[in-house]
């Protein structure tokens, strides 16, 4: 009777150890999908945060814009790029370092209006920003390039306006000579650099590939960008000259009706836009660009 009545308790406490290890564990694991649900929330709403902060740096008719933003942890800012549909999309995803653990998140941010040039992701608390507008010919978008605080770009043998431009913007992260050894070296005429911009062939060379560029917006663009970004957005923003230079057509037409002319060949220019695969193709339409700059200049009825 002692026995079975030891037996009978022994079962009972081994029966609640049991249950009592479940429950815990279920506890434990809801509350690990609780804490991973949320910082998949901070990380959607950072994202989203990020692109409403770029808003003020939309240049208008100004030249440059520079800022910063900060975070209270570790962050790294995915750059994707989506060429599909009219404007194609860009897409920003964050994640943040948490109990020393990168935060995991599908959750992408999309914007159609936005064209951020940077590396495939960029990590710090505190990122610098700084805007440039793009003309082609006419007022295309305003690109925004992202750095990280811990890295440094030192511009070699720039030429004078690039390197006036860099000193104006104030930016810590760039610097004008005087390297430090930890500094990736942007050279302008050759060199042990990292990057190396040939400004009067209009290319870039960095990391054993070529991007090709016109303007000054999209020289920088590429010295702060991985390849796969660059070109993605340059044809998204070609895909917005297009549509562009479409409008302004349309707006040729409407003000002809009110004895106003300008004879843009602005058709040829879309047709370019349209069909660019690269950024080599930019040379293509350099001199149709020009051309069209130069006449609405010139004209009595500028249409921008």
């Amino acid at each position: 009777m002692g026995k079975k009545a030891y037996l009978q308790i022994s079962f009972a406490w081994l029966f609640a150890i049991i249950v009592g290890a479940f429950i815990l564990f279920l506890a434990i694991f809801f509350s690990i999908k609780l804490i991973n649900t949320e910082q998949t929330i901070q990380d959607a709403k950072t994202s989203k945060e990020i692109g409403i902060l770029l808003n003020p740096l939309e240049t208008g008719f100004e030249t440059t814009k520079s800022t910063s933003i900060s975070f209270p942890a570790e962050t790294r800012i995915y750059n994707k790029c989506n060429n599909k549909g009219t404007f194609g999309r860009q897409i920003i995803q964050v994640s943040q370092k948490s109990f020393n653990k990168w935060s995991e998140t599908n959750i992408d941010v999309g914007f159609s209006n936005k064209y951020i040039f940077s590396e495939e992701y960029v990590e710090a608390k505190k990122f610098y920003i700084f805007s440039k507008p793009f003309d082609f010919p006419f007022k295309v978008s305003d690109l925004m390039l992202i750095t990280s605080s811990e890295k440094d770009y030192c511009f070699i043998d720039a030429p004078l306006k690039i390197s006036e431009e860099i000193l104006f913007l104030n930016q810590e992260n760039l610097l004008v000579g005087n390297c430090s050894t930890q500094s990736t070296k942007v050279c302008f005429k050759g060199g042990d650099c990292e990057i190396k911009v040939d400004y009067d062939n209009k290319r870039i060379v960095k990391d054993g590939e070529i991007m090709f560029f016109e303007g000054d917006a999209l020289m920088y663009a590429g010295i702060f960008s991985n390849k796969e970004v660059y070109e993605c957005q340059v044809k998204r923003l070609m895909q917005r000259v297009d549509s562009l230079a479409l409008l302004y057509k349309n707006k040729a037409v409407f003000i002809s009706e009110k004895g106003c002319y300008s004879n843009l060949d602005l058709l040829t220019l879309s047709n370019l836009a349209n069909s660019l695969e690269d950024s080599k193709d930019l040379f293509i339409m350099s001199n149709s660009v020009e051309s069209i700059e130069n006449e609405n200049d010139l004209g009595n009825c500028k249409l921008w």
